[in-house]
Protein backbone atom coordinates (compact mmCIF):
# COMPACT_ATOMS: atom_id res chain seq x y z
CA UNK A 1 0.00 0.00 0.00
CA UNK A 2 1.28 3.31 -1.17
CA UNK A 3 2.40 5.67 2.08
CA UNK A 4 0.56 8.82 2.78
CA UNK A 5 3.94 10.65 2.15
CA UNK A 6 4.51 9.18 -1.07
CA UNK A 7 2.38 11.25 -2.69
CA UNK A 8 3.62 14.07 -3.31
CA UNK A 9 2.80 17.65 -5.91
CA UNK A 10 4.02 18.91 -8.84
CA UNK A 11 4.44 22.53 -9.13
CA UNK A 12 1.43 24.17 -11.37
CA UNK A 13 -1.76 23.68 -12.87
CA UNK A 14 -3.37 20.31 -13.36
CA UNK A 15 -2.01 17.89 -15.68
CA UNK A 16 -4.52 16.57 -18.27
CA UNK A 17 -7.05 13.67 -17.36
CA UNK A 18 -6.43 14.38 -13.32
CA UNK A 19 -9.71 14.66 -11.47
CA UNK A 20 -10.49 17.04 -9.05
CA UNK A 21 -12.70 17.37 -6.29
CA UNK A 22 -15.83 18.94 -7.52
CA UNK A 23 -17.88 19.51 -4.66
CA UNK A 24 -17.12 20.84 -1.07
CA UNK A 25 -19.42 19.24 1.42
CA UNK A 26 -20.45 20.99 4.43
CA UNK A 27 -19.88 20.00 8.41
CA UNK A 28 -20.53 21.42 11.56
CA UNK A 29 -17.67 22.06 13.88
CA UNK A 30 -15.63 19.23 15.35
CA UNK A 31 -14.11 20.33 19.00
CA UNK A 32 -11.12 19.84 18.99
CA UNK A 33 -8.82 17.83 21.61
CA UNK A 34 -5.67 18.83 23.43
CA UNK A 35 -3.04 18.83 21.15
CA UNK A 36 0.30 17.99 22.09
CA UNK A 37 3.10 19.45 20.87
CA UNK A 38 5.41 17.20 18.53
CA UNK A 39 7.98 17.95 15.43
CA UNK A 40 6.64 19.11 12.26
CA UNK A 41 8.66 16.97 10.13
CA UNK A 42 7.05 13.15 9.86
CA UNK A 43 3.17 13.68 10.36
CA UNK A 44 1.07 11.89 7.66
CA UNK A 45 -0.30 14.42 5.59
CA UNK A 46 -1.45 14.61 2.06
CA UNK A 47 -0.68 16.29 -1.15
CA UNK A 48 -4.15 17.16 -2.89
CA UNK A 49 -4.34 17.40 -6.66
CA UNK A 50 -1.07 16.12 -8.25
CA UNK A 51 -0.08 12.59 -6.75
CA UNK A 52 2.27 10.50 -8.62
CA UNK A 53 2.85 6.69 -8.10
CA UNK A 54 5.70 3.89 -8.87
CA UNK A 55 4.27 2.15 -12.34
CA UNK A 56 3.34 -1.04 -10.37
CA UNK A 57 1.11 0.76 -8.25
CA UNK A 58 -0.66 2.54 -10.41
CA UNK A 59 -4.36 1.31 -10.85
CA UNK A 60 -5.88 1.73 -14.22
CA UNK A 61 -8.32 4.60 -14.52
CA UNK A 62 -10.77 5.34 -17.27
CA UNK A 63 -10.08 8.54 -19.04
CA UNK A 64 -12.01 11.27 -18.41
CA UNK A 65 -12.07 15.26 -19.75
CA UNK A 66 -9.77 17.51 -18.40
CA UNK A 67 -11.74 19.93 -15.94
CA UNK A 68 -11.70 23.74 -17.34
CA UNK A 69 -10.08 25.68 -15.39
CA UNK A 70 -11.83 29.31 -13.82
CA UNK A 71 -10.59 32.42 -14.72
CA UNK A 72 -10.70 35.13 -11.47
CA UNK A 73 -11.68 38.31 -12.04
CA UNK A 74 -8.93 41.11 -12.15
CA UNK A 75 -8.38 42.89 -9.30
CA UNK A 76 -9.56 46.57 -11.01
CA UNK A 77 -12.90 45.04 -11.93
CA UNK A 78 -13.75 43.46 -8.32
CA UNK A 79 -13.29 47.12 -6.87
CA UNK A 80 -15.44 48.89 -9.70
CA UNK A 81 -18.31 46.11 -8.60
CA UNK A 82 -17.82 46.62 -5.00
CA UNK A 83 -17.99 49.55 -4.57
CA UNK A 84 -21.16 49.91 -6.73
CA UNK A 85 -22.08 47.65 -3.73
CA UNK A 86 -21.18 49.19 -0.94
CA UNK A 87 -22.87 52.03 -2.25
CA UNK A 88 -26.12 50.58 -2.64
CA UNK A 89 -25.47 48.76 1.13
CA UNK A 90 -24.56 51.78 2.92
CA UNK A 91 -26.97 54.62 1.06
CA UNK A 92 -28.78 55.00 4.27
CA UNK A 93 -25.76 56.16 6.41
CA UNK A 94 -24.74 58.56 3.97
CA UNK A 95 -28.07 60.19 3.05
CA UNK A 96 -28.81 60.62 6.94
CA UNK A 97 -25.34 62.54 7.88
CA UNK A 98 -26.00 64.72 4.91
CA UNK A 99 -29.41 65.56 5.89
CA UNK A 100 -28.56 66.24 9.03
CA UNK A 101 -25.63 68.62 8.55
CA UNK A 102 -27.30 70.36 5.40
CA UNK A 103 -30.63 71.65 7.95
CA UNK A 104 -30.66 75.49 7.98
CA UNK A 105 -30.08 75.59 11.83
CA UNK A 106 -27.88 72.53 13.53
CA UNK A 107 -28.54 72.93 17.68
CA UNK A 108 -27.84 70.82 19.89
CA UNK A 109 -30.34 68.35 19.03
CA UNK A 110 -29.27 67.77 15.47
CA UNK A 111 -25.62 66.93 16.52
CA UNK A 112 -27.02 64.66 19.15
CA UNK A 113 -28.33 62.97 16.36
CA UNK A 114 -25.20 62.33 13.88
CA UNK A 115 -23.66 61.13 17.09
CA UNK A 116 -26.59 58.54 17.22
CA UNK A 117 -26.03 57.90 13.45
CA UNK A 118 -22.26 57.54 13.48
CA UNK A 119 -22.81 55.16 16.60
CA UNK A 120 -25.39 52.66 14.85
CA UNK A 121 -22.95 52.52 12.07
CA UNK A 122 -20.27 50.87 14.52
CA UNK A 123 -18.01 53.39 14.33
CA UNK A 124 -17.39 53.76 17.67
CA UNK A 125 -17.78 55.78 20.77
CA UNK A 126 -13.57 57.83 20.60
CA UNK A 127 -14.01 58.39 17.15
CA UNK A 128 -17.89 59.36 17.21
CA UNK A 129 -17.47 62.55 19.90
CA UNK A 130 -13.84 63.08 18.13
CA UNK A 131 -15.77 63.37 14.39
CA UNK A 132 -18.89 65.58 15.84
CA UNK A 133 -16.66 67.63 18.01
CA UNK A 134 -14.21 68.66 14.81
CA UNK A 135 -17.21 68.91 12.24
CA UNK A 136 -18.88 70.96 14.77
CA UNK A 137 -15.68 73.59 14.82
CA UNK A 138 -15.36 73.23 11.32
CA UNK A 139 -19.19 73.87 10.50
CA UNK A 140 -19.17 76.73 12.72
CA UNK A 141 -16.27 78.50 11.80
CA UNK A 142 -16.79 78.39 7.84
CA UNK A 143 -20.95 79.01 8.69
CA UNK A 144 -21.60 77.48 5.44
CA UNK A 145 -24.80 75.60 5.19
CA UNK A 146 -24.23 74.81 1.74
CA UNK A 147 -24.89 70.76 1.30
CA UNK A 148 -21.64 70.21 -1.07
CA UNK A 149 -19.44 72.13 1.13
CA UNK A 150 -20.37 70.23 3.95
CA UNK A 151 -20.33 67.01 2.35
CA UNK A 152 -16.94 67.69 1.77
CA UNK A 153 -16.15 68.44 5.23
CA UNK A 154 -17.45 65.51 6.53
CA UNK A 155 -15.62 63.20 3.29
CA UNK A 156 -12.06 65.03 4.31
CA UNK A 157 -12.66 63.76 7.91
CA UNK A 158 -13.74 60.40 7.79
CA UNK A 159 -10.74 59.69 5.43
CA UNK A 160 -8.55 60.94 8.50
CA UNK A 161 -10.58 58.72 10.99
CA UNK A 162 -10.36 55.74 8.00
CA UNK A 163 -6.43 56.55 8.06
CA UNK A 164 -5.17 56.43 4.33
CA UNK A 165 -1.66 55.91 5.92
CA UNK A 166 -1.65 52.38 6.61
CA UNK A 167 0.02 50.25 4.28
CA UNK A 168 -2.13 48.28 3.16
CA UNK A 169 -0.62 46.17 0.62
CA UNK A 170 -0.56 42.72 1.09
CA UNK A 171 3.02 41.21 1.84
CA UNK A 172 3.15 38.40 -0.43
CA UNK A 173 6.03 39.26 -2.81
CA UNK A 174 9.06 38.29 -0.73
CA UNK A 175 12.25 37.41 -2.64
CA UNK A 176 14.12 34.39 -2.87
CA UNK A 177 11.09 32.29 -1.02
CA UNK A 178 7.56 32.11 -0.92
CA UNK A 179 5.34 34.53 1.07
CA UNK A 180 3.83 33.25 3.49
CA UNK A 181 0.33 34.01 4.80
CA UNK A 182 -1.29 32.94 8.01
CA UNK A 183 -5.38 33.29 7.75
CA UNK A 184 -6.96 32.98 11.40
CA UNK A 185 -10.41 33.89 12.89
CA UNK A 186 -13.10 32.17 14.79
CA UNK A 187 -15.75 30.27 13.85
CA UNK A 188 -18.13 31.44 11.03
CA UNK A 189 -16.46 33.91 9.98
CA UNK A 190 -16.27 32.51 6.26
CA UNK A 191 -12.30 31.76 6.90
CA UNK A 192 -11.69 28.49 4.53
CA UNK A 193 -14.09 30.77 2.03
CA UNK A 194 -12.02 33.89 2.32
CA UNK A 195 -8.54 31.63 1.73
CA UNK A 196 -10.08 30.03 -1.40
CA UNK A 197 -11.21 33.68 -2.71
CA UNK A 198 -8.11 35.13 -1.86
CA UNK A 199 -5.84 32.36 -3.91
CA UNK A 200 -8.04 33.53 -6.87
CA UNK A 201 -7.04 37.30 -6.24
CA UNK A 202 -3.23 35.86 -6.20
CA UNK A 203 -3.62 33.87 -9.18
CA UNK A 204 -6.00 36.50 -10.91
CA UNK A 205 -2.53 38.53 -10.25
CA UNK A 206 -0.16 35.70 -11.81
CA UNK A 207 1.23 34.05 -9.02
CA UNK A 208 1.87 30.35 -8.16
CA UNK A 209 -0.24 29.39 -5.16
CA UNK A 210 -0.14 26.33 -2.76
CA UNK A 211 -2.93 26.34 0.40
CA UNK A 212 -2.07 24.46 3.55
CA UNK A 213 -5.36 23.10 5.53
CA UNK A 214 -4.36 23.05 9.20
CA UNK A 215 -8.38 23.28 10.06
CA UNK A 216 -8.15 19.58 10.69
CA UNK A 217 -10.95 19.68 13.02
CA UNK A 218 -13.97 20.90 10.96
CA UNK A 219 -15.05 17.94 8.78
CA UNK A 220 -14.90 18.47 5.30
CA UNK A 221 -13.08 21.48 6.05
CA UNK A 222 -10.16 20.34 3.71
CA UNK A 223 -12.34 19.11 1.22
CA UNK A 224 -13.92 22.86 1.06
CA UNK A 225 -9.90 24.45 0.33
CA UNK A 226 -9.06 21.86 -2.06
CA UNK A 227 -12.15 22.70 -4.37
CA UNK A 228 -11.64 26.21 -4.12
CA UNK A 229 -8.20 25.67 -5.08
CA UNK A 230 -8.79 23.11 -7.69
CA UNK A 231 -11.38 25.88 -9.68
CA UNK A 232 -8.52 27.94 -10.40
CA UNK A 233 -5.19 25.11 -10.31
CA UNK A 234 -4.23 25.63 -6.98
CA UNK A 235 -3.41 22.37 -5.25
CA UNK A 236 -3.67 21.48 -1.47
CA UNK A 237 -1.80 20.23 0.77
CA UNK A 238 -3.93 18.08 3.74
CA UNK A 239 -4.08 15.49 6.25
CA UNK A 240 -6.07 12.42 5.40
CA UNK A 241 -6.67 12.16 9.19
CA UNK A 242 -9.48 13.94 10.99
CA UNK A 243 -8.21 16.20 14.43
CA UNK A 244 -4.33 15.52 13.03
CA UNK A 245 -1.93 17.92 14.45
CA UNK A 246 -2.39 21.26 12.40
CA UNK A 247 1.19 22.80 12.68
CA UNK A 248 2.74 19.34 10.89
CA UNK A 249 0.02 20.27 8.11
CA UNK A 250 1.20 23.76 8.47
CA UNK A 251 4.75 23.26 8.14
CA UNK A 252 4.33 20.21 5.09
CA UNK A 253 2.71 23.07 3.18
CA UNK A 254 5.45 25.70 3.82
CA UNK A 255 7.98 23.04 3.04
CA UNK A 256 6.63 22.21 -0.02
CA UNK A 257 6.07 25.76 -1.25
CA UNK A 258 9.68 26.10 -0.58
CA UNK A 259 10.95 22.96 -2.01
CA UNK A 260 9.08 23.33 -5.32
CA UNK A 261 9.69 27.59 -5.09
CA UNK A 262 5.78 28.65 -5.13
CA UNK A 263 5.07 32.43 -5.04
CA UNK A 264 2.99 32.23 -1.84
CA UNK A 265 1.79 29.81 0.88
CA UNK A 266 -1.67 30.33 2.29
CA UNK A 267 -2.10 28.42 5.43
CA UNK A 268 -6.04 28.28 6.40
CA UNK A 269 -6.29 27.37 10.71
CA UNK A 270 -9.13 26.12 12.54
CA UNK A 271 -11.82 28.74 13.39
CA UNK A 272 -11.56 28.75 17.56
CA UNK A 273 -13.50 30.92 20.19
CA UNK A 274 -11.08 33.43 21.69
CA UNK A 275 -12.07 32.47 24.82
CA UNK A 276 -10.66 29.14 24.71
CA UNK A 277 -6.84 29.36 25.80
CA UNK A 278 -5.62 25.61 24.61
CA UNK A 279 -7.02 26.80 21.76
CA UNK A 280 -5.53 29.65 21.47
CA UNK A 281 -2.39 28.27 22.49
CA UNK A 282 -2.32 25.77 19.76
CA UNK A 283 -2.42 28.68 17.24
CA UNK A 284 0.55 30.09 18.58
CA UNK A 285 2.21 26.81 17.99
CA UNK A 286 1.00 26.62 14.25
CA UNK A 287 2.77 29.90 13.57
CA UNK A 288 6.01 28.79 15.80
CA UNK A 289 6.38 25.29 14.08
CA UNK A 290 5.63 27.70 10.40
CA UNK A 291 9.08 29.37 11.49
CA UNK A 292 11.07 26.58 11.63
CA UNK A 293 10.77 26.80 8.03
CA UNK A 294 10.00 30.39 7.22
CA UNK A 295 9.15 33.80 8.43
CA UNK A 296 5.40 34.11 8.10
CA UNK A 297 4.63 37.44 6.47
CA UNK A 298 1.48 37.73 6.89
CA UNK A 299 -1.59 37.28 9.63
CA UNK A 300 -4.60 38.30 8.25
CA UNK A 301 -7.79 38.04 10.86
CA UNK A 302 -10.97 37.37 8.82
CA UNK A 303 -14.06 39.36 10.98
CA UNK A 304 -17.47 39.42 10.34
CA UNK A 305 -18.87 43.26 9.78
CA UNK A 306 -21.93 42.40 10.94
CA UNK A 307 -20.48 41.17 14.77
CA UNK A 308 -19.62 45.16 15.57
CA UNK A 309 -18.33 45.94 18.51
CA UNK A 310 -17.70 42.56 19.28
CA UNK A 311 -15.40 41.98 16.62
CA UNK A 312 -12.87 43.97 18.64
CA UNK A 313 -12.81 41.74 20.83
CA UNK A 314 -12.03 38.92 18.86
CA UNK A 315 -8.99 40.78 17.41
CA UNK A 316 -7.72 41.76 20.57
CA UNK A 317 -6.98 38.37 22.00
CA UNK A 318 -6.40 36.97 18.11
CA UNK A 319 -3.19 40.09 17.86
CA UNK A 320 -1.80 39.16 21.50
CA UNK A 321 -1.34 35.57 20.15
CA UNK A 322 -0.14 35.74 16.29
CA UNK A 323 0.35 39.56 15.92
CA UNK A 324 -2.12 40.15 13.53
CA UNK A 325 -1.08 42.34 10.13
CA UNK A 326 -3.89 42.72 8.25
CA UNK A 327 -7.75 42.37 8.60
CA UNK A 328 -10.37 41.05 6.37
CA UNK A 329 -13.81 42.16 6.72
CA UNK A 330 -16.06 40.06 5.15
CA UNK A 331 -20.29 40.51 4.61
CA UNK A 332 -19.80 44.01 4.88
CA UNK A 333 -22.81 44.41 2.36
CA UNK A 334 -25.27 44.27 4.91
CA UNK A 335 -26.56 47.26 6.93
CA UNK A 336 -24.90 50.65 6.92
CA UNK A 337 -22.46 49.56 9.73
CA UNK A 338 -18.68 50.60 7.89
CA UNK A 339 -17.94 52.52 10.52
CA UNK A 340 -16.11 49.17 11.76
CA UNK A 341 -13.35 49.97 9.71
CA UNK A 342 -12.29 52.82 11.53
CA UNK A 343 -13.18 50.86 15.22
CA UNK A 344 -11.18 48.38 14.40
CA UNK A 345 -7.91 50.19 13.22
CA UNK A 346 -8.47 52.56 15.65
CA UNK A 347 -8.24 49.68 18.46
CA UNK A 348 -5.37 47.46 17.22
CA UNK A 349 -3.20 50.29 14.71
CA UNK A 350 -3.65 47.64 12.25
CA UNK A 351 -5.15 48.04 8.61
CA UNK A 352 -7.92 46.67 6.93
CA UNK A 353 -6.45 44.66 3.78
CA UNK A 354 -9.47 43.25 2.08
CA UNK A 355 -13.15 43.71 1.93
CA UNK A 356 -15.79 41.12 1.14
CA UNK A 357 -19.17 42.33 -0.21
CA UNK A 358 -21.23 39.36 -1.47
CA UNK A 359 -21.25 35.46 -1.66
CA UNK A 360 -19.23 35.44 -5.33
CA UNK A 361 -16.03 34.00 -5.59
CA UNK A 362 -14.70 37.02 -6.65
CA UNK A 363 -16.46 39.21 -4.17
CA UNK A 364 -13.49 39.80 -2.05
CA UNK A 365 -10.86 42.84 -3.15
CA UNK A 366 -8.27 44.69 -1.74
CA UNK A 367 -9.76 48.07 0.48
CA UNK A 368 -8.95 51.35 -0.45
CA UNK A 369 -9.66 54.59 1.79
CA UNK A 370 -11.19 57.04 -0.42
CA UNK A 371 -13.35 54.93 -2.55
CA UNK A 372 -14.65 53.57 0.61
CA UNK A 373 -15.78 56.73 2.00
CA UNK A 374 -16.73 58.02 -0.77
CA UNK A 375 -19.04 55.07 -1.17
CA UNK A 376 -20.36 55.77 2.35
CA UNK A 377 -21.31 59.09 1.27
CA UNK A 378 -22.64 58.15 -2.23
CA UNK A 379 -26.59 59.75 -2.92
Amino acid sequence: MLSLLGLFLVKGRPAAGQDLPTAAPTGEEVPPGAAEDSEAEGSDTLVADRPEVEAEDAVAEPETAEPELETPEPVGTRLARLRARLVKSNNIFGKSLLALLSQDKIDDDVWDEIEETLLTADLGADSTFELVETLRERVKVEGSKDPERVKALLREELIKLVDPEFDRKLNVDTPGRPSVVLVVGVNGVGKTTTVGKLARVMVAEDKDVILGAADTFRAAAAEQLTTWGSRVGVPTISSDVEGADPASVAFEAVDKAVEDEYDVVMVDTAGRLQNKANLMDELGKVKRVIEKKSEVDEVLLVLDATTGQNGLNQAKVFSEVVDVTGIVLTKLDGTARGGIVVAIQKQLGVPVKLIGLGEGPDDLAPFETESFVDALLEE
